[in-house]
């Protein structure tokens, strides 16, 4: 049975390719939705962006045929704009004006064309809950309808042979042929356990032809070393140079941004890989001007990235410690471009070439954000998405349907990708019982 979906303006800004996404239905624009793009269009963030492309998209409609009546969509569906709507109850006055005319023609729509069941979409909570209120049927825009418990987490447990176990030691692999026909992404990593001896496991990652065994960095990674099965993997991924792109998803603690920033100051320090490390994490909201707070740029930067100087400045403490170099602040590192931290908000331009660059708090960014920071990597670049699902500062955003998850699961099937899911926090046991019972 076809559906009339009534799409809330908050869809169009997070999504301009959603008039695509309802297959051979009925997409409703109100009109008033149309008048509420209409103030973002000069707006030079995302949403600006997705308003004048959208706008763009419907007046190819509009050339095309009458949009009151409809016009033909290219996966079959119709698009229209309705311009009539029904009288609303007296005391429901609660919210926007133009939110409360949205919800006007969609409940107008589910009683004049009640054959075809109308279904309001939105991003925005608390309007769905006034839909259905109305006694329309609402929901959230999710065009992977996927949950995040599906979410690729970059890792496997499986059961082998013992013989397969021992090549791991004695070969540092085997052919991935024998493990018969079990679904592996690229880039994958395995922890096998004997089925003839519990107890006995071997790290491994999958290549295109081998599963190679995986060990602890020999000596510590920056005043760093793995605490766990998942940072060993962590470890592996941000110093392999075959691996030009990385995410790293985890609850708070699980040293996420410790972990990529020790491994850039290794690949660019010691190894020499790179030019520079770039650390960079979106001001929110992403491209909102800073010149609202006072003095210079790097003045203006310090309240948002001063968690990023805080683990620069704790790895070279304990480097030095170690005794591998003298001790270095950040500072230093930032006077002679060994180090450089920038908001996202500048980076549409650039191009970046032989940079080992970190995107913190990647949760907050949009899927077309991440694909507009992804599209800036030059060559010789290697670059790591870091993030926590669970904590979204976006309105629009929830944990399924940002950008970084979205990068998860498109890239799992790519050998320059990888990705691990962090799961033990190690701040602290205080830190690591407050992020599991809050």
């Amino acid at each position: 049975m076809k559906k009339n979906f009534v799409l809330d303006t908050n869809v169009l800004l997070h999504d301009s390719a959603c008039l695509r996404a309802f297959a051979d239905n009925v997409v409703n624009i109100p009109i008033y939705v149309i008048e509420e793009l209409d103030q973002f269009k000069k707006d030079q963030t995302e949403l600006g962006r997705n308003a004048r492309r959208i706008a763009r998209e419907i007046d190819t409609y509009r050339v095309k045929g009458n949009l009151r009546e409809g016009v033909a969509l290219p996966t079959g569906g119709i698009v229209r704009v309705v311009l009539d709507k029904a009288d609303l109850p007296k005391d429901f006055s609660v919210g926007h004006a133009f939110d409360n005319s949205i919800l006007a023609v969609a409940l107008w729509l589910n009683r004049t064309e009640s054959d075809t069941p109308a279904v309001f979409v939105s991003k925005d909570t608390n309007l769905r809950i006034r839909a259905d209120a109305l006694g329309i049927r609402a929901e959230d825009y999710d065009r992977e309808q996927m949950e995040l418990s599906e979410l690729y987490s970059g890792s496997a447990e499986l059961d082998v042979a013992g013989e397969l176990i021992d090549r791991c030691f004695a070969e540092g692999g085997f052919e991935r042929s024998l493990l018969n026909g079990a679904e592996l992404f690229p880039n994958q990593y395995l922890t096998l356990r004997n089925i003839q001896a519990a107890g006995r496991t071997a790290l491994a990652r999958v290549t295109p032809d081998r599963i190679e065994a995986v060990h602890r960095p020999k000596g510590a990674v920056w005043g760093v070393q793995a605490r766990n099965r998942e940072q060993t993997f962590a470890l592996d991924m941000l110093l392999r140079d075959d691996i030009q792109m990385c995410t790293l998803v985890g609850k708070a603690g699980t040293g996420k941004t410790l972990l990529a920033i020790a491994a850039g100051l290794q690949s660019v320090l010691d190894g020499g890989k790179y030019r520079k490390l770039l650390v960079s994490r979106p001001i929110f909201p992403m491209g909102k001007d800073l010149g609202h707070l006072p003095g210079t740029l790097g003045e203006k930067l310090n309240p948002w990235m001063q968690p990023i100087h805080d683990n620069i400045d704790f790895l070279t403490t304990a480097n030095a410690s170690s005794g591998k170099q003298k001790a270095h602040s950040y500072a230093d590192f930032l006077s002679q471009g060994i180090i450089e931290v920038e908001p996202l908000t500048y980076i549409r331009g650039r191009s970046l070439p032989q940079i080992f660059m970190i995107v913190d708090e990647a949760q907050n960014l949009t899927p077309h954000e991440v694909k507009t920071v992804l599209t800036r990597v030059g060559h010789s670049t290697k670059i790591i998405f870091t993030g926590d699902p669970h904590q979204i500062d976006h309105a629009y955003l929830d944990s399924v349907n940002n950008g970084l998850t979205h990068l998860v699961e498109k890239f799992k099937n790519e050998p320059l990708a990888a990705h691990v899911t962090l799961s033990k926090g190690e701040r602290s046991p205080l830190a690591e019982l407050a992020a599991n019972l809050l």
